[in-house]
């Protein structure tokens, strides 16, 4: 996400084009995923492409400062650093602070350690404790998310130039401190694999020492691979090989964008090891001035994202975020409103990089007191640009007062739909023990009931009516062993199904994903609580694959039968896509039936709460009734 970092002392420095388009490559990934995360799966891996240019610059320009001065200067690097990264760091930190505490009281919370944190770069250490996942794109998605690997590479910047002089000072070989790098990046990727723990990704994904392997090898490849002393011009077969390395590299790397889920267990066990070693290829090939790959990717596009895409990753989550918020029917055109978005953190980015970044990287910071000064004068050199100091002035003031004012934690229940959830959640939790022994005699009673000469009590009167529902399907409904796995979704719903079907088994969470599912149904089956009946309704925390789907369905078996609801989350992207796997799964697994949620609900706003998500208690009863039509149709 950095750009070059030169210095005046360098006499014989090279800039290399072709890096902008790396640049552009990885900032893309990160954008469409962020955008349309059922297009590119492996679009977050653009990161790591970002440590691996900044490993691999710094380092070599930090070699080159020695070698050419006998020292380097460290304050002088933490000064460019600093004027480089921080303007526009500070801008976006407090500026997305300030219009939360005015526009979006939802995100309100823990504003103050978000903002020093990030000020410090320790945010992602932060994040470890008290973010969410970053692949949980539904609930209460945070604009600062994205902030964790700026933090890493300030600590990088921090660190390393120390950590760098001690090396060259006890070691003389350049192949000795290559070898000693190269060991701890795969120490690092070996924690990654250790400590990766499917049900929580935080710790691994968020954690210094378990990327640092990709920042790790960019520094290793400039000690056996600088940037001023490579070759010109390379033998035929040394040049085609070369050549060939870069092609291959980058056309893996794309293949891997759509290929490599961040929910993956693969990824984590050597997966995004194997990416990163792909795009240090991809770096030392386009470094290389015999090649052909920085001709590949220069260009003036390439050269014009490059450029802007520090400030394109900073601003895209408040942008995406904000905009989304407001904009509440995003499923019906994700293209359009992906277009919207993306032209918005252009322009956003663009306005940042002439007006933010490039004056303040080469302003010296000795001439602020004249500045100031001649801002206050009557008669003004700087005209109406002086007055920018009052909205700048105005905002910062807002977000310390949101900082100040912010609780560290959301209140336990601040609205009726969350007091309902967690209601619910605990119902169901505490019954399940009572529902799973009931289970095992419904098994038998459901194939030998006859119901023609039964007669309804009161009781099961009102239920019928309520759901609207007949006798025929209330009574084999009651019998019926039913597990229900699924989201919050499901744990708002989980009372009125448990009304028409008492022996239903919960297995709902806040926040639960589609790639989750299989190790739970794996632990309700060695305890017996996977009924023969299935109910499924996942998909409104983030999109699916084909596979992730597979999985699921795989896991439960095919001997029983799946009842799958389709989602509805207008408010997302996915929407569309979520729903269209679903009912492909149905044609390729003759156990699954499709529960049409969607299609039912699309234009009642009026069954739902606000955020036209959660069914309300209205909801609650068609979703309750639908379910229950398709379940004692399949069985009558």
């Amino acid at each position: 996400m950095q750009q070059q970092s030169g210095s005046k002392r360098l006499k014989h420095s090279r800039y290399i084009s072709g890096f902008d388009g790396i640049r552009t490559i990885a900032v893309i990934g990160v954008i469409v995923y962020h955008l349309l995360p059922y297009s590119l799966t492996g679009g977050y891996l653009g990161v790591p492409i970002f440590f691996v240019v900044s490993g691999y610059l710094i380092t070599d320009l930090l070699l080159q400062e020695y070698e050419q001065n006998g020292r380097i200067d460290i304050w002088a690097f933490y000064g460019r650093r600093m004027k480089r990264l921080y303007p526009a760091l500070v801008t976006m930190v407090l500026t997305t602070a300030a219009y939360i505490t005015l526009f979006q009281r939802s995100l309100f919370v823990s504003l103050k350690s978000i903002i020093w944190t990030n000020l410090l770069y320790v945010y992602n250490w932060w994040e470890i404790g008290h973010g969410q996942s970053y692949f949980d794109r539904f609930n209460g998605e945070s604009p600062f998310t994205h902030l964790w690997s700026l933090s890493i590479e300030g600590q990088f910047y921090l660190f390393w130039p120390l950590i760098l002089v001690v090396l060259l000072y006890v070691f003389h070989q350049r192949k000795t401190i290559f070898y000693l790098v190269m060991g701890l990046a795969v120490i690092s990727a070996f924690a990654m694999a250790v400590l990766y723990d499917p049900a929580n990704t935080n710790r691994v994904y968020y954690g210094t020492d378990t990327r640092m392997f990709a920042i790790l090898l960019g520094v290793g490849l400039a000690f056996m691979w600088p940037a001023t002393k490579l070759k010109t011009d390379l033998p035929d077969k040394a040049r085609h090989a070369l050549n060939a390395a870069g092609i291959a590299s980058l056309l893996l790397i794309i293949l891997l964008f759509f290929k490599l889920s961040g929910e993956s267990g693969f990824t984590y066990r050597g997966g995004m090891f194997l990416f990163t070693l792909l795009s240090t290829v991809l770096v030392a090939t386009v470094a290389h001035p015999a090649g052909v790959m920085n001709q590949v990717l220069t260009n003036r596009l390439f050269d014009w994202v490059g450029k802007r895409s520090y400030g394109i990753y900073l601003y895209q989550f408040p942008i995406m975020i904000f905009y989304e918020a407001k904009v509440t029917n995003i499923a019906a055109h994700p293209l359009m409103n992906a277009l919207i978005e993306t032209v918005l953190i252009l322009v956003v980015s663009d306005l940042s990089y002439r007006y933010l970044e490039s004056p303040t990287r080469h302003y010296h910071y000795r001439q602020l007191p004249q500045l100031i000064k001649a801002c206050a004068q009557r008669n003004s050199r700087y005209g109406w640009r002086r007055w920018l100091a009052v909205p700048a002035g105005l905002i910062t003031v807002i977000a310390l007062y949101g900082a100040a004012s912010s609780p560290t934690h959301l209140a336990a229940s601040q609205t009726t739909l969350q007091d309902h959830i967690q209601r619910n959640q605990k119902t169901a939790t505490k019954d399940n023990q009572t529902v799973l022994s009931k289970q095992k005699k419904a098994q038998k009673k459901v194939a030998a009931s006859k119901y023609q000469n039964v007669k309804l009590t009161n009781k099961q009167q009102t239920v019928a009516k309520t759901y609207d529902l007949t006798k025929q399907q209330l009574l084999t409904a009651k019998d019926m062993p039913v597990t229900a796995i699924g989201d919050s979704v499901m744990v708002d719903v989980s009372t009125d199904l448990r009304q028409v079907f008492p022996n239903t088994y919960v297995m709902a969470k806040v926040g639960r994903q589609v790639w989750q599912a299989p190790s739970e149904i794996h632990g309700l089956e060695a305890k017996g609580a996977l009924s023969h009946n299935v109910l499924i309704n996942l998909g409104t925390n983030g999109p699916m694959t084909t596979q992730q789907i597979n999985n699921v369905i795989q896991a439960i078996g095919p001997k029983r039968h799946i009842y799958w609801v389709t989602t509805h989350v207008p408010t997302r992207n996915w929407e569309t896509q979520t729903n269209t796997t679903i009912n492909q799964a149905s044609k390729r697994f003759s156990n699954v039936t499709v529960i049409d949620w969607h299609g039912l609900s699309a234009d009642h706003k009026s069954w739902f709460y606000n955020d036209n998500v959660y069914p309300n208690p209205t909801g609650n009863k068609y979703f309750t009734a639908l379910v229950a039509k398709h379940l004692t149709q399949e069985s009558s």
